[in-house]
């Protein structure tokens, strides 16, 4: 933003002085060394720096402003020598101080006794408002809005509040803005949007935010730059990415004939450029890249129809070759083959990702690993109806096993039941707004209530975020009672299919077993007359071999799936005992146990830097969002998460957030001892075999909605709170 200088005198009739700390926003104007425009420094903003404890003279009013002293500013309103309206040799009113130090109290009360909410002091001539914004105090901004402050009124350098909020990159206040009705593409004094300015100084969320509100991708400034130009001069390949994926002119030129990719060149920002263009789908030159292979115009027509189709139908196809090869050549000739077999058909995948719209450009974001799944219990299915089945239930002479036919049949059947559901399901995604005027009304709620934080508001789907919700980038959208995002059945796992997903998990688990119990009897009947003699192994053992060596090789890979799966339901079990999910067994609970303490009986914080009153302002490019984590830790890291050996092994030591050591500091709002907690999970009056209601679910025995929770049952229970839907507030018991 900019760079701090020695504190500046804030003169008053006292000759008291207040420290002030310069923050110098970035101006955008031509430089010499290049086409493209880069910033430098300019005017300057004042910031208050005192200690908030420190002691103000009786008559020292921007001090008392400054630090929130309410009985010492009224009664020096009341000795008739200061009143709201005074302003010093700068033209600074005790406003600013109190507005810049987040003491909303103060404000309120300067505002009641006539403070002028537009009157501009400082070396930046600003307002009230625009000191506010610099810092990124939400109620304080908000307060002044309600109150008549016009965001619209420019400083000496020609910046509104809108722009001031987006050189921190805060996306939440950017979002209160927009919805108090500030044009998305109003203009600085040198013709510069909100969008170029987002796109300059790096901040990706702000761009998909401003280019979703409808910020205009073709708007150029006074040289010509576009939004496009502005992200290529830092360079931040997100920003450039986003440019193009709301069409922006890929050939645009500034008043010199500056294109965007010369720009990237003189800028040394050309990877991010190549990058960008190639997740986008176009070559270097910006222009359509069409794919060597066969059946790219289908593809071009809709991507993500291809992608998902091709990767999830692709694994049948390598699943199946492998085994095959592994099955019907020799091991020193066939283990080898089958590697680069597999090793082709991933190439060939990854080849076609290259082309991959910029959200699927990973397995981890497409049907892959559901593909495998599938085709696994495919073959697997195949297998049994045509060449087990007919030999193990005695049709052709042999012994009879219908009973476990039988059951391997059901087991089978439950799983691919539910395993189709869990994946085709809709997890419980969090009903968005339908309109601007509804977000308002949801955003206006979480600033009366002192919620309005990336905790409670999600600035992606743009709600009220309920509890045991979590937005997830996969799905981009917001899950009610998430539990995890699943890759092998690529959906998420939440409200409306967990129950499914855990089905799904227990056939599986009982499954196999039946599987190789099946195949005992069945290589028991075909491997007296098989051939003894094979490569490295004794005579019983290459009977096996070569009786059916492709059933062979079929059940050591399904077998193997009992690792994962057998981790997965033991961590599922716990968890469900727990009234927990694996998202608050990895991570913590998060819930609104008690209410705020940060108020008066007139609704003003006593403590303006209550925790729950001040917002914190952006580290790095802009404030987190909160609902979702990065995988860290490398290749294993990652395989280890899709495995569900994490959860698996923070709850067998003991690390998980459910654990005694962490359940004695903060109790868990949601149970109601082991058995309650199962007897709502599994005795549910949602159908097993169908859908559910959206969100609904047994909570202690009672019906609650998880897309419209949003204070925990024993919140609701002490204030009389209901969910959205209008359910009773359930039983306050805790184990």
């Amino acid at each position: 933003m900019g760079s701090n200088k020695p504190p500046a005198r804030a003169r008053n009739s006292s000759a008291a002085s207040s420290t002030t700390a310069a923050v110098a926003p970035l101006r955008m104007q031509p430089s010499s060394k290049s086409a493209a425009a880069v910033p430098k420094l300019n005017s300057e903003m004042e910031m208050g720096s005192l200690p908030a404890d420190e002691a103000a003279p009786e008559n020292d009013i921007m001090q008392l402003a400054r630090i929130g002293d309410i009985p010492g500013m009224e009664k020096l309103f009341e000795s008739g020598e200061f009143d709201a309206t005074y302003t010093d040799g700068e033209g600074i009113t005790p406003l600013h101080w109190a507005a810049i130090n987040n003491q909303y109290a103060m404000c309120a009360f300067l505002i009641e006794h006539g403070a002028e909410l537009n009157r501009k002091g400082g070396e930046s001539i600003a307002t009230p408002l625009q000191w506010a914004a610099q810092r990124c105090h939400f109620y304080t901004v908000n307060l002044l809005l309600q109150r008549g402050a016009d965001p619209l009124i420019t400083d000496s350098q020609g910046y509104n509040t809108l722009h001031i909020s987006t050189f921190n990159g805060n996306v939440l206040l950017i979002v209160l803005l927009l919805h108090q009705g500030i044009p998305v593409d109003v203009l600085d004094s040198f013709g510069h949007t909100a969008l170029m300015w987002a796109a300059y100084k790096g901040f990706p969320q702000l761009v998909d935010i401003f280019l979703r509100w409808g910020a205009n991708v073709h708007a150029t400034d006074e040289q010509g730059f576009t939004p496009l130009h502005w992200a290529l001069v830092k360079g931040n390949a997100a920003c450039v990415l986003k440019m193009i994926e709301y069409g922006a002119d890929r050939f645009a030129k500034t008043d010199t004939g500056k294109t965007p990719a010369l720009t990237a060149t003189e800028l040394n920002t050309t990877p991010a450029w190549h990058r960008a263009l190639r997740e986008c789908g176009y070559d270097q030159d910006g222009h359509v890249a069409v794919p060597p292979w066969p059946g790219a115009s289908y593809f071009l027509k809709d991507k993500k129809a291809f992608i998902n189709k091709f990767m999830f139908l692709w694994p049948f196809l390598m699943v199946w070759i492998t085994l095959m090869i592994l099955s019907h050549g020799a091991v020193y000739f066939g283990l080898p083959l089958a590697v680069g077999a597999a090793y082709g058909l991933l190439y060939v995948a990854k080849q076609v990702l290259e082309y991959a719209p910029s959200d699927m450009r990973s397995f981890h974001k497409t049907p892959w690993m559901a593909g495998i799944f599938a085709g696994s219990l495919f073959l697997v299915g195949f297998s049994w109806l045509t060449v087990i089945l007919p030999s193990t239930i005695g049709w052709w002479g042999g012994s009879s096993h219908t009973l476990l036919n039988l059951a391997f049949g059901a087991a089978f059947g439950t799983t691919a039941f539910f395993y189709i559901a869990s994946m085709r399901y809709d997890p419980g995604f969090v009903p968005k707004m339908n309109g601007i005027a509804e977000q308002k009304a949801v955003i206006d709620d979480l600033l009366k209530s002192w919620k309005y934080d990336d905790a409670n508001f999600c600035v992606v789907c743009m709600i009220r975020t309920p509890l045991r919700s979590k937005h997830c980038r996969r799905c981009q959208r917001c899950v009610a009672k998430h539990d995890h995002h699943c890759p092998w059945i690529n959906n998420c796992v939440g409200i409306n299919n967990h129950r499914h997903f855990f089905f799904y998990l227990i056939s599986l688990t009982v499954g196999i077993p039946l599987y190789d119990w099946l195949l005992y009897y069945y290589y028991a009947q075909i491997t007296p007359e098989a051939p003894d003699s094979c490569f490295l192994f004794g005579p019983n053992t290459c009977r096996v071999i070569n009786a059916d060596p492709y059933t062979l090789c079929l059940a050591i890979w399904a077998s193997l799936q009992l690792t994962w799966v057998s981790m997965l339901v033991f961590t599922q079990f716990i968890q469900v005992a727990r009234a927990m999910t694996t998202y608050e067994n990895m991570t913590g609970i998060r819930a609104n146990t008690s209410l705020s303490n940060a108020f008066t009986s007139t609704g003003a914080p006593l403590d303006p830097n209550h925790p729950s009153v001040t917002a914190p302002a952006p580290s790095g490019a802009h404030a987190s969002h909160g609902h979702g984590h990065k995988h860290k830790g490398g290749l294993i890291k990652q395989w280890s998460q899709l495995l569900g050996v994490d959860p698996f092994i923070e709850t067998i030591t003991g690390r998980g957030a459910a654990t005694a050591k962490n359940k004695r500091k903060k109790k868990n709002p949601y149970s109601r001892g082991c058995v309650t907690n199962c007897k709502d999970f599994w005795c549910d009056s949602a159908p097993i075999f169908g859908q559910r209601e959206p969100g609904q679910a047994s909570l202690g025995g009672s019906k609650v909605d998880y897309t419209a929770m949003y204070e925990t049952p024993t919140l609701m229970s002490i204030t009389g709170i209901r969910t959205r839907g209008d359910y009773e507030a359930v039983e306050t018991e805790e184990v």
